[in-house]
This record gives structure tokens, C-alpha cells and sequence, in this order.
């Protein structure tokens, strides 16, 4: 499944609609000549192309597999049945809810189905690898709850799992998350399943940057002992950009119901068609090894970034991203720095970093990933040179004629890894 070549067909689009079309080539030709860092893409198969572009798009199936508001349904009873069943072996799961549209919707229905408004949960700050899903006050989760949140030891820019402990008993949580978006180490979800059970809240995870990780032992895997846990599909899971919930058989009834009718209407089955094929492709043996690739990347690239003067919060990684203190580093903000790299055609997110003091549009680092970098087929040897063009765009923020030389030096690499043709 790594590195392949997929022909893509727009004839049709390409005949009607040409500005279209056109737009549509420009991004397919930035996505192959660049090099694509944001920890939260990655390029999905023909396959799962060819299943969101299919007429399963024309049906409406309000409700779930056999009880349905709609006739006509018993095609995409069978579909939705593959994703429900392939995501139960695939994570260990009891329950598996493949309807939910994207990763905050999948919280919303986690949180509505555990939850009365107003209850207390703990979940991670924002500015420490947390989401705004996770209790930011300008979030539905920080609205319509009292969110409590930790963050990281200052001295490690680790969890500190005492102080975790300390505050759960304290603040007696209805439900503490685990899972993060800008957390580049591994989590001991054994120990958050401790905490939950000693103060009696429930446990759940929001693993949509890991998943493609938990499912083949590169993470740790907390589906099977925690009582729900969220995800994308769409980042190292590599599969269609849309969310599900797995759970325990206690919490079906609550989670079904949540997601529909409590928040939304007719499911997406072209996308939940795009998510079982994602699904099959994890269980190939091809994906585990691929996602070992993804953390060996990442790792590589890190210690050629740190070799170059950089700082990286926590000091490294154990998965599949990075935060770099571009402040500290080369003396950028993380806007500068994003916009820099991406006039080298590198392609980051500007991302806040443990304690920062900035504001999050304009915080003190940038945060990068190898999914993409590992799906195109390059390893650590290729992570080298990417480090070296990052670093000498950094260098180089207010020299427009070397960041073009630059981004004509990363046309030609990427070249030599073709997926889009």
C-alpha cells in the first residue's frame, strides 16, 4: 500500500466545469511537488477515491443497518455493516458507530451520550496538545460543560500522570479524556484507566492523530479497555475525512442514539463505504509495517533537526509528530516560519508549544508529521534531507530568491515519489 501510482479520472469534470478542473489539477500538482508536513493528512488510496465518488452518495439512510427511516436501504445496510464490522475487529471493539461526519461531531455525541450540561470533565489544554474540542471555553465542549483542564510537567513537557491523579480526585471529573492533537510522546492509557476508576468517571480517548498507530501495536491501543473512545479516519489511519465512535456494549444504546437522531440526519454512505475500505487496508500486513515507518521517520527526521540547532518540545518523539520551537530555534514565530517553509514548498501548520506565552494565530512554534512523507514511500534516509531543507528555509525566511531555489530543489526530490499521477 506504500508508494503507489493512482491515475485519477476527471473527464468529466474536466469537460464541464474546466475552472473547476483546473483548480482541482493545481492542488493534485502542489500535493505532489511539495513536501507535505501537516501531522494531520495523509493521501488516501484509489480505492477509497473510487468508494467517495460512487453513487452510494444518492441515498438517503436515515437511521442504522435494518432500521432505516428510508426504503430502499438494503444495499447500504451491507456497506455500513462492512465498516461497523471491519472497525470492531480492526480496534477491538464491542460497538463501533461509523456515522459520525468528522472528529468534534464524534466528541459532541461522546459528550452528549455521558453527560447532562454542566457536568464537570477533565480534558488536555489547547495550548499543550489539546483540541478545541476538548473544553476550550470558545467550543461547544467549554459551553455547554464545566471543563477542567491539565496540561504538562514544565520541566519534562510530559503528562504528569500524579497530577493528574491529584486533580481528578479534587474536581470528581463525570468523564476524563485522553488523546491529543499536538502530544508528540506516547500515552500510558493504563494509567488513565486507573485514575477514571478510582474516582469513578468515565473513561474515554480521542486517539484521531494515533489510530493508525493503535491498530497495529505501535501505540498502545485503548479501545478495548476503555469505555469509549473517538477518532478521525483521515490522518494516520489513512482512510476518507470523517469521524466514528467505538465503545463499549454498555454505552451503544447512548452512543447510537446520540449520534442519531440526538445530532445528526442521514449518514454519509459514500463516505462510510470510503471508511471500509480504509479499514480492510489497516488489517493488510503492508500497514503495520508502514506505520513502524511513520514513527522511524519521525523520528529520524527529529534528530536531524536537533542536530541542526533546533529545539523540539518534550525533546523528541515517540509517534508520528513533532513541535518545533522556532522561537528558540531561528527566532521566527511559528507564522513566519509556516509562511517561510511554504514559499520552499514545505508545507507546515503554525502550532502553539508547551507554556506558550503567544497568542495561537501567531504562537512560538510549528508542528510537522511524516504520514503523508511515509505513504509517498520515503524513509530515513529521504527524513535527512527533508531536515536539511527545512532548516536551511529557516535560515533563510527573508531570502525570497534562495526559498525559490529551495522549493525548485524539493520539486525535484519529490519527483522521485510519485502517488498522484
Amino acid at each position: 500500500m506504500t508508494g503507489p501510482k493512482y491515475q485519477m479520472h476527471l473527464d468529466a469534470i474536466k469537460q464541464y466545469d474546466p475552472d473547476l478542473f483546473n483548480a482541482i489539477e493545481h492542488e493534485k500538482k502542489r500535493q505532489m511537488d511539495g513536501i507535505e508536513l501537516i501531522p494531520s493528512e495523509n493521501l488516501v488510496s484509489q480505492a477509497v477515491l473510487e468508494a467517495m465518488g460512487s453513487i452510494l452518495n444518492n441515498k438517503y439512510s436515515e437511521g442504522y443497518p435494518g432500521k432505516r427511516y428510508y426504503g430502499g436501504n438494503e444495499f447500504t445496510d451491507v456497506v455500513e455493516n462492512l465498516a461497523i464490522d471491519r472497525a470492531k475487529k480492526l480496534f477491538g471493539a464491542q460497538h463501533a458507530n461509523v456515522q459520525p461526519l468528522s472528529g468534534s461531531p464524534a466528541n459532541m455525541a461522546a459528550y452528549y451520550a455521558t453527560m447532562e450540561h454542566g457536568d464537570t470533565f477533565l480534558g488536555m489544554k489547547l495550548t499543550e496538545g489539546g483540541h478545541l474540542s476538548h473544553g476550550h471555553p470558545v467550543n461547544f465542549s467549554g459551553k455547554w460543560f464545566h471543563n477542567v483542564q491539565y496540561g504538562l510537567d514544565r520541566e519534562t513537557e510530559m503528562l504528569d500522570y500524579d497530577a493528574i491523579r491529584k486533580l481528578a480526585i479534587q474536581e470528581k471529573p463525570k468523564l476524563i479524556l485522553s488523546g491529543y492533537t499536538a502530544y508528540p510522546r506516547s500515552i500510558d492509557f493504563k494509567e488513565f484507566r486507573k485514575i477514571c476508576d478510582e474516582v469513578g468517571a468515565v473513561c474515554m480517548a480521542d486517539i484521531a492523530h494515533i489510530a493508525g498507530l493503535c491498530v497495529t501495536g505501535v501505540h498502545e491501543n485503548p479501545v478495548p479497555f476503555f469505555d469509549i473512545v473517538t477518532t478521525t479516519t483521515h490522518k494516520t489511519l489513512r482512510g476518507p475525512r470523517s469521524g466514528m465512535i467505538l465503545c463499549k456494549e454498555e454505552w451503544k444504546e447512548k452512543i447510537d442514539k446520540a449520534v442519531f437522531p440526538g445530532l445528526q440526519g442521514g449518514p454519509h454512505e459514500h463516505i462510510i463505504a470510503g471508511k471500509a475500505v480504509c479499514f480492510k487496508e489497516a488489517m493488510e500486513p503492508a500497514f503495520a509495517e508502514y506505520a513502524k515507518q511513520i514513527v522511524k521517520n519521525a523520528k529520524a527526521l527529529a534528530d536531524e533537526l536537533l542536530a541542526g540547532g533546533c529545539t523540539l518540545a518534550s525533546g523528541g518523539t515517540d509517534n508520528h509528530l513533532l513541535l518545533v520551537n522556532t522561537i528558540k530555534s531561528k527566532n521566527l514565530a511559528g507564522k513566519q516560519a509556516e509562511t517561510t517553509l511554504d514559499k520552499a514548498g514545505i508545507y507546515c501548520n503554525k502550532n502553539t508549544i508547551p507554556f506558550d506565552e503567544r497568542k495561537p494565530w501567531d504562537p512560538s512554534g510549528i508542528r510537522i508529521g511524516t504520514p503523508v512523507l511515509t505513504t509517498r514511500g520515503m524513509q530515513e534516509s529521504e527524513m535527512k534531507e527533508v531536515g536539511r531543507f527545512i532548516l536551511e528555509a529557516l535560515d533563510k525566511p527573508n531570502d525570497d530568491a534562495a526559498l525559490s531555489r529551495i522549493r525548485s530543489d524539493v520539486k525535484e526530490f519529490c519527483a522521485g515519489y510519485p502517488f498522484y499521477v
